[in-house]
């Protein structure tokens, strides 16, 4: 039986409740956010000034870091910096206020011709030379930058200046310090490195502005207080943001502080730059100048390991009766332990050796020049063993050099009789050529020096022909060719063995046609990590 139905009516009753699904919610009305103050559009065109500064300056410093060479960086400053100010050309003084140097000038746009005449401009005239030696104004006050807008109609400009202006084809120019003293006036830019570019004061904007703007709003150029804001030589009061360029110019105390040098910039029709410009080039410039300052440490340790280990290897070849010498020594950039030796010894006699530390940099370089003072005494007082010469520098880093091995080959040469008796140790086998054979002199194979608690192996006896040469070489040049040692040797032995007739008679040709044909590439390609000895002993 089916239940009965309800009766039908028109309409809805108000009874039944209103399903779930379709039932409308039914809230209170929210409360309705304070927007604020309107910013207006000039504050949104403020922070969006201040969004592209910020991406401008993180382009230009980005390319700045990847330079990892002092020359590099300079072109690099320059080419920013005209981008910054809108000029076609600049030079910049490398000039260090210490003292110690390098001095240089690198012109962006300019030759080597105008670069001297520019240098010709008394320096308390030029813009570069007056910011160098921190030449007061008139006033009595020092300039963050110098600026001539209109060079020829400046009635108080050195004539010079104005006549190397007028033949090179500048009408203005622009120049400002690269300083990496602590709030140094010289900087062109607020202390803080925050991105605020000057102008008048601004309100301080609403809600709304700082999320569009994110963290950048905070760069803004005074709090909505400070009714001046920041003009130019005024520090700003907003804190730079964390990641933002200006953030991260501090020096550290390590690195040559004070004024490094200067940069100017050329037009070619009389203008300045603006307010805006002057700032964002200042920002740049500190960020530069601490680049700069890394680099010009870094160069200075390099010179200064080379000067000691050119002072470590012999200053010339010894002139003996019977051979004629000639070497080739290309180093690694960070130093290496690899060194050559040519030493007259008693009855006209000479000493051939030829050595490599492990290790790299000073610490190498200084170990080699223990080592080699030390196998000159061995070598006067028993040359004629070279066996002897080795077990006594064997002993010798044993006891002073514990955490070091070195290979070596000593090799006792009578250009009378023209008798060579050697001695290697883990070292490569001299390879001897001539007009009739080019062949590896057959060493004994033995452990480096360091290595075993008692080093010994024979000697070997030669004679070599006359006009055969003998060439002694490190392991680095058969390194840097990039091949497999065996394929190295076999190169090296095809190098020598294709040398002319006429290239044979001359050392220093023979040594030149060796290291191009088995570096084609030039001596730097390959393995540049280790020394390149190439040392030619030819017997009359």
């Amino acid at each position: 039986m089916n239940a009965p139905h309800l009766p039908k009516v028109a309409g809805i009753d108000s009874s039944l409740p209103a399903p779930t699904q379709t039932a409308d919610p039914v809230t209170p009305p929210a409360a309705v956010p304070d927007p604020g103050p309107d910013p207006g559009p000039g504050v949104q065109d403020r922070l969006a000034e201040w969004v592209s500064d910020l991406t401008t300056l993180h382009e230009l410093t980005e390319r700045l870091i990847r330079t990892d060479t002092l020359d590099g960086a300079l072109h690099e400053l320059l080419r920013a910096g005209a981008a910054l100010v809108g000029a076609q050309r600049g030079l910049v003084a490398l000039e260090p206020s210490d003292g110690l140097g390098p001095v240089t000038t690198v012109g962006l746009g300019l030759g080597h011709a105008d670069l001297g005449q520019i240098e010709t401009i008394p320096r308390g005239s030029a813009s570069a030379g007056h910011l160098l030696d921190g030449l007061p104004e008139p006033d009595g006050e020092r300039r963050a930058d110098i600026s001539h807008p209109d060079i020829a109609s400046e009635a108080d400009l050195d004539p010079r200046h104005r006549e190397v202006a007028a033949r090179l084809g500048f009408a203005a120019s622009y120049a400002v310090p690269l300083d990496t003293s602590s709030g140094a006036e010289g900087s062109g830019a607020e202390e803080s490195g925050a991105v605020t570019p000057p102008g008048p004061a601004m309100p301080s904007p609403g809600p709304g502005a700082e999320t569009a703007a994110g963290s950048v709003a905070t760069a803004g150029p005074a709090a909505a207080g400070d009714a001046s804001g920041p003009g130019p030589g005024r520090p700003g009061t907003a804190p730079a943001p964390e990641g933002a360029p200006g953030a991260v110019m501090a020096v550290g105390a390590d690195r040559p502080a004070g004024r490094l040098g200067a940069a100017a910039w050329l037009y070619d029709e009389p203008a300045e730059p603006g307010e805006r410009q002057r700032h964002l080039i200042g920002l740049y410039c500190r960020y530069a100048a601490a680049h700069l300052a890394r680099l010009l440490e870094l160069r200075r340790a390099h010179a200064a390991v080379a000067t000691v280990r050119e002072e470590l290897l012999p200053t010339r070849l010894p002139r003996v009766p019977g051979v004629r010498l000639a070497v080739r020594h290309h180093p690694a950039p960070y130093g290496g332990g690899d060194w050559y030796d040519a030493l007259p010894l008693p009855d006209g006699a000479l000493g051939i050796s030829v050595s490599g530390v492990t290790g790299t940099g000073p610490s190498a370089v200084v170990a080699m020049g223990r080592l080699r003072a030390s196998l000159r005494a061995y070598a006067v007082m028993e040359g004629e063993d070279p066996v002897a010469v080795l077990s006594d520098l064997e002993l010798l880093l044993r006891l002073t050099e514990p955490a070091r091995s070195a290979t070596a080959l000593f090799a006792y040469c009578e250009p009378g009789p023209r008798r060579v008796v050697l001695a290697g140790a883990g070292h490569c086998p001299p390879l001897i050529t001539g007009d009739r054979r080019t062949e590896f002199v057959e060493t004994t194979l033995s452990a480096p020096l360091g290595m075993l608690s008692c080093w010994e192996a024979p000697s070997v006896e030669l004679e070599p022909g006359c006009g055969e040469t003998l060439l002694f070489y490190s392991d680095g040049l058969l390194h840097r060719t990039g091949e497999p040692m065996d394929r190295a040797f076999a190169r090296l032995q095809a190098a020598a063995a294709s040398a002319p007739k006429a290239v044979r008679h001359d050392v220093d040709a023979l040594l030149d046609h060796v290291l191009r044909t088995v570096l084609p590439g030039g001596v730097d390609t390959g393995d540049g990590t280790e020394d390149l000895v190439l040392l030619a002993v030819r017997f009359d």
